[in-house]
């Protein structure tokens, strides 16, 4: 649809800031990378300053979004492989918005508050390529583009976690490296058939996402075979039982600061590549699928709580609670309406907002007392209320208490799924049920009772450790009471891509195309 063809012009001045969000993480790691190991102290602040000016870019996007429009804004293309039809095309919409400032916040608190305990430098170089990475994938609107950029972010997790991790992390950083390969590989696969096989309707090659997807013209039976190509991959990423079994061991090798990233911005590429590619390119057949997606999404709610429940070690409860979260996600984004799909993108944003802290107060627990089993750690309230009060909050939005973040997108999700997958809402809803019960059991045995020798030493949450803290639960709370501005920009953009797919919106119960007939 025009609405989400968007505006090639630069909205908000003639400084392209989409691709200085990009590069400049990117010329960070490189000068990080050549810079002398003498001076530590230059290699950290450079990595600083390079994420929090990223951050501050990102921010002053965020402050110059015009709201109450689909339109991609801020939209920067050009010429790079002419005659493949390949472009630097980057823009950004209500969809991609606040993933885009997400990732500019979490990575300098990530850097800030997490120091590695060897080889800093690499650390950190890995870790701005990772943020350059993420960037281009949620700003990317080329199809070749996004391939590069989503492959990329694979390369410096692998070695974060290898480097970095803990005792099976080789393990770890290879499962997580080989699924994800076997993923993209089908994507690959996917992007060269989709655009050979539009080249017949538009009349040239092109890797350009708006104008594959609304001159494309896939017969029904094609689009069904590029759009499992697509959802292999982003099923990977996200990801949906029973292709999860890599994410458990590579959240509990990895190092805190790559957990807090995996669980925040990286696992968000597989949802938000549902709905940026999978959906936008292929509608009907994302239609036809659907009961594919909302089973495999509602097994994953409850396995990852049951299986959440039943571990003894705290990170590996928290990973596999992130399986039960992201199912919701694909539950409302399969639901085809402006509610549940407005919940899941808001969900994203929560998820890693909310774990990403679970993450850190993990680490933080880690540090104090080198284990991170459950049975191990006793009546820490006790001795460290104010750190027991941060967890608490935390827990709460994780578990979606009201009046905070985690419910509104839940909130949204059941209630917009309801009308189009109802059977499917009912069994998932017991997932909310679930998560109080793995997440209260946990905080009781960890949190409760009286201290022994071992934890009478833990100590009080730290100022640096608050101070890095702070964001997460201002976020927490402000988008719990007042979700509003996040809903008002992300709205338009869900409503355009309803309306592109041609899917009933909320209302009338019914998901179906407006032109009913498929091509043969």
């Amino acid at each position: 649809m025009s609405a989400l063809i968007g505006n090639s012009e630069l909205i908000g001045g003639k400084f392209p800031v989409l691709t200085a969000i990009i590069l400049v993480p990117f010329i960070g790691a490189i000068a990080v990378a050549v810079m002398t190991k003498r001076r530590p102290e230059f290699v950290k602040l450079t990595a600083i300053l390079s994420s929090v000016f990223t951050g501050a870019l990102t921010v002053w996007l965020l402050a110059s979004f015009k709201t109450g429009t689909a339109d991609f804004q801020f939209s920067s293309k050009h010429e790079w492989i002419n005659a493949w039809g390949i472009s630097w095309h980057l823009g950004v919409d209500g969809i991609s918005i606040f993933l885009v400032v997400l990732t500019g916040i979490l990575f300098p608190l990530a850097i800030v508050g997490v120091d590695p305990h060897h080889d800093e430098k690499p650390y950190l170089a890995w870790l701005l390529l990772l943020e350059a990475g993420v960037m281009g994938s949620f700003l990317s609107l080329d199809l070749f583009l996004f391939f590069v950029f989503f492959e990329i972010v694979l390369v410096p997790m692998y070695f974060l976690i290898g480097g970095w991790g803990y005792d099976k992390r080789v393990y770890a950083a290879t499962k997580f490296f080989l699924y994800t390969m076997f993923g993209s590989a089908f994507m690959l696969v996917g992007i060269i058939a989709t655009v050979f096989i539009a080249k017949g309707n538009i009349g040239h090659i092109t890797f350009d996402l708006v104008e594959l997807a609304e001159k494309g013209g896939f017969a029904a039976s094609t689009g069904r075979w590029l759009f499992f190509a697509f959802a292999i991959a982003f099923a990977v990423k996200v990801p949906l039982f029973p292709l999860h079994t890599w994410l458990p061991d590579a959240h509990t090798q990895s190092p805190t600061a790559g957990s807090v990233v995996l669980a925040g911005v990286m696992l968000k590429l597989g949802t938000y590549g549902f709905l940026r590619f999978g959906i936008y390119l292929f509608p009907q057949a994302a239609r036809n699928t659907r009961a594919i997606f909302l089973t495999l999404a509602v097994i994953g709610i409850l396995y990852g709580a049951i299986a959440a429940t039943m571990q003894k070690d705290l990170k590996r409860l928290v990973a596999y609670s992130s399986v039960a979260h992201l199912g919701f996600i694909v539950l409302g984004t399969f639901a085809f309406t402006s509610q549940a799909m407005t919940g899941s993108v808001l969900q994203m944003i929560n998820h890693g907002v909310s774990t990403g802290a679970l993450f850190l107060l993990v680490g933080m627990i880690y540090e104090r007392r080198h284990t991170r089993e459950i049975a191990a750690l006793k009546g820490l309230q006790k001795v460290a209320p104010v750190f027991a009060g941060v967890f608490t909050l935390v827990m709460l939005s994780s578990i979606g208490v009201p009046g905070l973040n985690g419910f509104v997108g839940e909130f949204l999700i059941l209630i917009g799924s309801f009308l189009t997958a109802r059977w499917w809402t009912v069994v998932a809803a017991s997932g909310v049920i679930l998560a109080a019960l793995y997440l209260l059991w946990a905080y009781q045995r960890v949190f409760h009772g009286e201290p022994d020798e071992d934890n009478k030493t833990f100590t009080e949450l730290r100022w640096k450790e608050a101070m890095v803290l702070l964001p997460f639960i201002a976020a927490i709370v402000f988008t719990g009471i007042y979700p509003k501005p996040m809903i008002d920009r992300i709205e338009p953009s869900i409503k355009a891509l309803i309306a592109h797919g041609g899917y009933q919106d909320a209302g009338s119960g019914v998901i179906g195309s407006v032109n009913e007939e498929e091509q043969p």
